[in-house]
């Protein structure tokens, strides 16, 4: 694919009020200059937190002449709209979902595939490394810098029926998935029934039996109540998906190199805190389900389940066999 999708991309309200209000200065400089940026969480929240430190270091390291305001909540439009204007230059910089992404960036697409990464620790080294390089060099051909990447949790598998340790276990499960053909093939491949579903209905179809179970981050599974109707929680880990921290590459580009190097040190510095600030979250959540009554249990060889992708894997390389040499050093990294 040779360009973003183009979507049909109408304003909210907040940014267009940003976007015709005067430029709000920084201390005294008749120079200084303020970012948008956008993120989806609210404000309480590990990305949400790390992005204010990213634009406070920012601010103080260059005495005000560079300042930032983040908005929180989704404020200012989708995330596919927010994408496209910060390839446009309108939104400065935004935390995004790789996963998303994918449909327009290939290489952001190979961190969706099941079981590409061993675990976090993995993840948080490839990204730091080749892979996140790789992946880089993709997103700027369409206009945004990544600065970093952050934690977005690993996914597993929860339900009501049982603890999940082989791929058989999966086997006749309705299992809600998002709605991503290579999240569907990785659940039916194991045998079980992909349903593709909103995630508002999920507590619903879970408590009524449409579906026996889903798969989620532990924050996610806890904070939305998901472990009362669906007790087991077999950390799978099966999807590691990062977020990146984007700038626009119009905004990336007017930069002085003295400029780049305070903003990606403020970035690096802001990666290491969300990830921090994460694995606390995390380490919340599990131990509230835990407390709640729920059966938790790791699973000691993952290589059954990275064996069974084979056909998802097969696919998605027949469709992008440029992507190869990623997927094999990612999939073969220790």
């Amino acid at each position: 694919m040779s360009s973003f999708k183009k979507y049909s991309f109408k304003a909210p309200a907040a940014l267009m009020a940003m976007l015709m209000a005067p430029v709000l200065m920084i201390g005294a400089s008749a120079n200084a200059k303020e970012w948008t940026g956008w993120n989806i969480h609210v404000e309480d929240y590990p990305v949400s937190h790390g992005m204010e430190a990213f634009a406070k270091e920012i601010s103080e390291k260059t005495d005000g002449r560079l300042g930032a305001k983040v908005f929180h909540g989704g404020v200012l439009g989708s995330q596919p709209d927010a994408i496209e204007q910060t390839r446009l230059g309108i939104i400065n910089f935004g935390v995004f979902s790789l996963g998303p992404m994918g449909q327009a960036v290939p290489e952001a697409n190979v961190v969706s595939l099941p079981f590409i990464f061993k675990g976090v620790d993995q993840m948080h080294r490839l990204m730091d490394g080749a892979a996140g390089e790789a992946i880089g060099k993709g997103l700027e051909a369409k206009g945004i810098v990544a600065l970093g990447y952050y934690d977005a949790g690993a996914r597993s598998f929860y339900n009501s029926q049982h603890p999940i340790n082989t791929p058989d276990d999966v086997k006749g499960l309705k299992v809600r998935v998002m709605n991503n053909d290579l999240f569907v093939g990785m659940v039916n491949s194991m045998g079980g029934n992909a349903t593709p579903m909103a995630f508002s209905e999920v507590y619903t179809a879970l408590q009524t039996g449409i579906v026996d179970g889903a798969e989620n981050n532990p924050p996610s599974y806890e904070s939305t109540n998901h472990h009362e109707v669906a007790g087991y929680f077999s950390l799978s880990e099966h999807l590691i998906i990062p977020e990146c921290l984007c700038m626009s590459k119009r905004t990336w580009d007017e930069l002085s190199p003295e400029d780049q190097a305070i903003v990606q040190e403020a970035a690096t510095n802001s990666v290491a805190l969300q990830r921090k600030l994460w694995a606390e979250r995390e380490e919340q959540s599990m131990k509230k389900v835990i407390e709640a009554g729920v059966k938790v249990n790791e699973i000691a060889d993952k290589a059954p389940f990275q064996a069974a992708m084979e056909p998802v894997y097969a696919q998605f390389l027949e469709e992008n066999p440029e992507l190869s040499d990623l997927v094999n050093m990612m999939r073969n990294s220790d």
